[in-house]
């Protein structure tokens, strides 16, 4: 009896032929390829690309105490990283001071905290801000952070407009994926396009927002999911900002995103080629946007946390290293290499160093940097940009259809597309149908070789807490309290609460301040609980 032919698919479902020849290419492939940094955009969005530099070589760092941050961020530009990356912990995400009665165990766990002015000057001592590109995960409490750097860089003797960098901002993907939220969309949604205006005409090099299908690839979609969602998030925010008035053309130059790189080779190189294509169009035929820069999909990449295992973390740097080759085949603008041991605790300083030795490694030793869309033209590649494509429209296609973005989100529509894939894919590695080296094959018999567990103090909060109360007792006269009385009048009003934020970070305001501030006009969320 004839064994059943296996059926060979990508992550994302898309089926895979033995052997694809002309035939399986779209027949306007040259419409759809086009020039470099020409629309659509398909083949990359600089000329050169990489023959003219390299993509920024970023390594995501930040735990414990600014000074402890300070001392890594200083060491990897040392060894050779081309901007800095921060991590801030749960309170400072969540718009808590280290006093808060919710921040109680979490201070400097997951990232670093920052809640004043000083924090932020021992956090970037003897980093010249003028010098460097910095990007910020950092969403709900976003405003608030870029006003301490933006201020601080200005201590510096920076001038604002000079400023290279990006603040994640991204909060329709935390209601999605993530769930570090503070306040409900009509409030975060207003809060970004005060930033799109603001950044526009203060700091018109910084990146206001990235708009981040990452969290949702790691909350379990898979590729075409993860561009489909991501770009209906960004619908929302370019339709927000049109909206409250803004010329589409006067911020969209701005608008970045960042990306998952999975373990699916040629299905994410194709991920990026599509994604590229996708939003070109987005842009011209939805939006009407007239200027390139507008269509033109700027995006950092990060291989994917999800795909590494705490069982024998060595093989997680191959697997770090297949993604990231992915990305640069793929055209990423910014690179951030995950650290071997991260499936167990944050990144030890070795393994943060192996990790942004990976990107060295590949920028100069490959050659595959030395021409463009290296890929371009491959029967399967082109095949599989095109398919995916055509899935990432229906999904479009079908949130629009159903209301948009934040109705799809308050009705939970997102989030269970997200849940089935995610338990799909559980079911496959269960079932040894996915293979995960070290996991469910191949595993050791033996020991494992330890790995040394980087740990962050406890004592580490206490001193977090003396330090936040010793800084609100310094503040002499009113100025505090009159900047946030005058930040939440602006609330309740039609005030831009971007420039509001930075004079109230100006006038010595705390982050948990500032947040409490606009909790009492705007409320807090409830996230869906609809399951």
């Amino acid at each position: 009896m004839e064994k059943t032919p296996k059926t060979f698919v990508t992550r994302s479902g898309i089926p895979v032929k033995e052997i694809y020849t002309p035939a399986d290419l779209p027949s306007d492939l040259a419409e759809r390829l086009g020039a470099p940094a020409q629309f659509p955009f398909t083949r990359g969005v600089q000329k050169n690309m990489y023959r003219g530099r390299h993509w920024t070589m970023r390594q995501y760092a930040g735990f414990g105490t600014a000074e402890e941050s300070n001392e890594r961020y200083r060491y990897l530009l040392a060894q050779g990283t081309m901007g800095l990356s921060v991590a801030f912990d749960l309170p400072t995400q969540l718009g808590y001071d280290p006093d808060h009665g919710r921040s109680k165990g979490e201070v400097g766990k997951v990232g670093v905290s920052i809640s004043t002015m000083d924090e932020m000057r021992t956090l970037f001592k003897g980093i010249p801000l003028k010098d460097v590109s910095t990007s910020m995960t950092i969403n709900a409490t976003a405003p608030i952070l870029l006003s301490f750097y933006v201020a601080l860089a200005e201590e510096q003797g920076a001038l604002a407009k000079d400023l290279r960098g990006t603040v994640q901002n991204d909060v329709l993907k935390e209601y999605i994926a993530r769930g570090n939220y503070i306040y409900p969309p009509k409030g975060a949604l207003r809060l970004i396009t005060n930033m799109f205006d603001w950044c526009s005409k203060n700091t018109p090099k910084w990146n206001p927002i990235s708009i981040s299908g990452y969290h949702i690839r790691e909350a379990g979609s898979n590729a075409v999911q993860e561009l489909a969602f991501t770009f209906s998030d960004a619908i929302a925010y370019v339709d927000a900002a049109v909206k409250a008035g803004l010329d589409v053309d006067a911020f969209a130059g701005q608008l970045s995103f960042f990306f998952n790189v999975h373990n699916d080779f040629f299905e994410e190189i194709a991920k990026f080629r599509a994604a590229r294509r996708i939003w070109a169009r987005i842009m011209k035929e939805k939006f009407n946007a007239k200027d390139p820069r507008s269509m033109m999909l700027r995006f950092h990449s990060q291989t994917a946390g999800s795909t590494l295992t705490a069982q024998q973390p060595e093989n997680n740097v191959v697997r770090v290293a297949i993604q990231a080759m992915a990305s640069v085949l793929g055209g990423t603008q910014s690179l951030h290499t995950n650290s071997m041991d991260e499936a167990l605790a944050l990144p030890s300083q070795s393994s943060a160093l192996l990790a942004l030795r990976t990107q060295q490694v590949i920028a100069a030793e490959t050659n595959i940097t030395q021409t463009v869309d290296p890929l371009a033209g491959s029967y399967f590649v082109e095949n599989l940009t095109a398919q995916i494509e055509e899935g990432v429209w229906k999904y479009i296609d079908e949130i629009e259809q159903k209301g948009g973005t934040v109705a799809c989100i308050e009705s939970g529509y997102i989030q269970t597309e997200i849940l089935n894939s995610a338990y799909q894919d559980q079911k496959k590695m269960d079932s040894g149908e996915l293979q995960v080296v070290g996991v469910n094959c191949y595993q050791n018999t033996g020991t494992s070789k330890k790995v040394e567990i980087m740990r962050v103090p406890p004592e580490l909060e206490l001193k977090s807490v003396e330090r936040i109360r010793a800084y609100r007792a310094k503040r002499a006269g009113g100025k505090a309290q009159d900047a946030l009385r005058a930040l939440t009048d602006g609330a309740k009003g039609d005030a831009n609460l971007m420039a509001l934020i930075y004079e109230s970070v100006k006038s010595e305001c705390t982050l948990g301040e500032i947040s409490d501030s606009l909790r009492k006009v705007f409320g807090e969320h409830q996230e869906y609980s609809g399951f």
